[in-house]
């Protein structure tokens, strides 16, 4: 059941003041569905600096502090980040990294070639028990992506059973031998990645059996180890791809189809990451805002093969993607990340929770230096992007139970385009609190918003909002905190109205007491 209702208003507003009114209203005792705490996820691909140097700066390293190797800096704000699980090795790598290659002695791991990202050679230092150590330190779940692409059944299988048996058998005996006697229990595993790009360029019909090979042998005959599995999904708009999945593979054998999707303007020419115009903002957040079609269309496919939406949508990759930073390697994907980027993040998990009955797990690509990433490392400097402070602010959804929302609101136009300016969610925490979420994308106009409360008694309005001058505007190592939340003030309640002024192109998130 599709439960965001989306009216667009035909309006086309004055610069650089406020235009009509947004309307929006909500029935606090409609709250039923979880939006999952796993939609928050975060990805760590073998890519550029975002394992080496991000991550993992060695255990020999006395310039920056560390436990195992492991930023310290790092394993504090993803703990403040509160982020559910973590998706390694790939990506692309995975479908080229063979596990047992990093394990065991550091100084007898053979190295190996980064033919994805850069052509650079990795000693593997950086393997299974780093990984899920690290996952340990942060408070967060593994997300294991399988080797499918160059890998065996086999190899499969002896991971998972080298990560997750706790009886005697030669991959547990194994694991001891290495130093860890208790298992790590990995729920969730990827079974390949993009098959039908650097997975193996293969066909829907040819993965699909192909799945239920590997997944046959990951488990027992019903599953008595709990593992959720979830299979290589679409590109972007390949719905033939999860029509042809659904209806090959049976339901009880996959928890989670992926899908793929990043708010790109031309993949030949992808543009600056900081020096954009507003045609490419527009043109930027027209592919963000475009994620709410695929997941209504993915999701009725499914809903076609699976009604009772027992299969989850994993959107494993997700984000803004832009030409790398001038000077850096070109296979490393370092880009900045500016106000453009908090409205993708933040229009793309309101479009998730409005869709938590199918969308139940997501990836942020990726998590430090790489793409739209959260963490920006140098030596021993750390900063936080506009990105980590939008999902920050947006943890308070998670677990909670989804409000459905009717929203009217006004476009945000440009030249002959025009897209909705605002987006929105609402949930219930289960202390009774009510979060809502509130983007305004619009480069040039503040939005008027009247909300129309039913269902509970408020008297108070707090929050927090991210903003800032200029759309191109970024934390730099110069400049740490030129952007961080602030109290926002641009909010009152009367009765059931609550009326709120959100300025051009910023992130809200209110609570109501």
């Amino acid at each position: 059941m599709k439960r965001f209702a989306l009216l667009f208003a035909c309006t086309t507003g004055i610069a650089f003041g406020a235009v009509a009114q947004n309307n929006l209203s909500f029935n606090v005792g409609a709250a039923k569905t979880t939006i999952s705490r796993q939609i928050y996820g975060h990805f760590a691909e073998h890519l550029g600096h975002c394992i080496y140097g991000g991550f993992y700066v060695g255990e020999g390293n006395t310039k920056i502090p560390n436990t195992s190797g492991v930023r310290n800096d790092v394993i504090d704000a993803l703990r403040k980040l509160k982020i559910p699980n973590l998706r390694w090795p790939g990506g692309c790598f995975a479908d080229t990294y063979h596990w047992k290659d990093g394990i065991g002695p550091k100084d007898k791991r053979p190295s190996m070639v980064n033919t994805w990202w850069g052509g650079v050679t990795e000693d593997n230092s950086f393997g299974t028990h780093d990984f899920l150590n690290m996952c340990e330190l942060i408070g967060t779940e593994p997300y294991l992506a399988g080797n499918v692409g160059s890998g065996t059944v086999q190899e499969l299988i002896d991971w998972v059973q080298y990560v997750s048996f706790a009886g005697k058998s030669p991959m547990s005996d194994l694991r001891r031998q290495n130093g860890r006697d208790k298992p790590w229990n990995v729920t969730y595993w990827g079974v390949g990645n993009e098959a039908w790009g650097c997975g193996g360029n293969m066909t829907a019909e040819y993965y699909a059996n192909v799945y239920r090979k590997y997944a046959t042998f990951m488990t027992g005959w019903s599953n008595e180890t709990k593992i959720f599995r979830i299979a290589s999904g679409a590109n972007s708009r390949d719905y033939n791809w999860t029509e042809v999945l659904m209806k090959n593979i049976p339901h009880n054998m996959v928890g989670g189809l992926a899908l793929h999707h990043y708010s790109v303007i031309n993949w030949s020419k992808k543009g600056s990451a900081v020096d954009f115009s507003e045609e490419q903002y527009f043109q930027t957040m027209k592919q963000a805002l475009f994620m709410d079609s695929l997941v209504i269309r993915h999701s009725a496919i499914m809903d076609k093969y699976d009604p009772k939406k027992q299969v989850a949508l994993v959107v494993d990759e997700w984000g803004g993607w832009y030409d790398v930073e001038p000077g850096t390697n070109g296979g490393f994907l370092y880009q900045q990340n500016t106000m453009r980027d908090a409205m993708i993040a933040g229009a793309t998990l309101n479009i998730f929770h409005n869709h938590a009955d199918r969308v139940r797990m997501a990836n942020l690509a990726q998590t430090i230096n790489v793409l739209q990433a959260v963490i920006l490392t140098k030596e021993e400097k750390m900063i936080l992007t506009p990105t980590y402070h939008v999902m920050e602010m947006y943890n308070v959804h998670q677990d909670a139970k989804l409000i459905p929302l009717t929203i009217k609101t006004n476009n945000y136009v440009f030249g002959k385009e025009k897209l909705p300016a605002v987006s929105a969610s609402a949930s219930k925490d289960s202390s009774g609190l009510v979060h809502i979420s509130l983007v305004n994308i619009d480069a040039k106009n503040a939005q008027d918003i009247t909300i129309n409360l039913e269902g509970g008694n408020f008297t108070t309005v707090g929050g927090r909002i991210l903003s800032s001058a200029r759309l191109q505007d970024h934390n730099s190592f110069e400049e740490p905190a030129k952007i961080k939340p602030a109290p926002f003030q641009g909010a009152t309640i009367k009765g059931k109205t609550l009326s709120v002024k959100l300025p051009p192109f910023s992130v809200v998130v209110l609570e109501l007491k």
